[in-house]
């Protein structure tokens, strides 16, 4: 077991996740400034690119670990922009599936292959990226089972 006593902000975990969280974003706004997407709409792009069919926002919501409250504006927003389409059902008009457009069909290699060159400016090895995924995907999985155990314990 871990014994940890904080002593400097830049020996915390939280600090170089938060860091890096920051350094990313600004990576993936420049990325993908060409297209006007968000690091957030990115990644919903990538989510439906990987599926090629309509999905309903609760399962695109459950995928990315966002809510519908924050998934629906953002929906709203790619609709607007051409990148997605809402389609309500006729059978529950609570349950819309989102759709890729002809656009984002079209652009998935090109913005593939953007955020791909620009990864290769980091000079960073696969190696060292697969690495690096492996361990903030379990650092990511601890943190979800420390939260369903507070969220599961008795409250005093």
């Amino acid at each position: 077991m871990l014994e940890h006593t904080p002593k400097h902000l830049e020996d915390e975990l939280c600090f170089s996740i938060y860091t890096a969280q920051r350094f990313y974003n600004r990576f993936y706004t420049d990325a993908l400034k060409k297209y006007k997407l968000t690091y957030a709409q990115y990644i919903t792009l990538l989510v439906l690119w990987e599926t090629k069919d309509a999905m309903i926002i609760r399962d695109l919501g459950e995928r990315l670990k966002l809510d519908t409250g924050t998934l629906t504006p953002l929906l709203k927003r790619m609709e607007k922009d051409g990148w997605v389409t809402r389609t309500k059902t006729k059978a529950d008009g609570r349950k819309v599936y989102i759709t890729l457009t002809d656009k984002a069909l079209e652009l998935e290699d090109e913005i593939k292959s953007q955020v791909t060159s620009c990864f290769r400016n980091m000079n960073m090895s696969t190696e060292d990226y697969q690495q690096a995924v492996r361990f903030i995907q379990s650092i990511a999985q601890k943190l979800e089972e420390n939260n369903e155990l507070l969220v599961d314990s008795p409250k005093f």
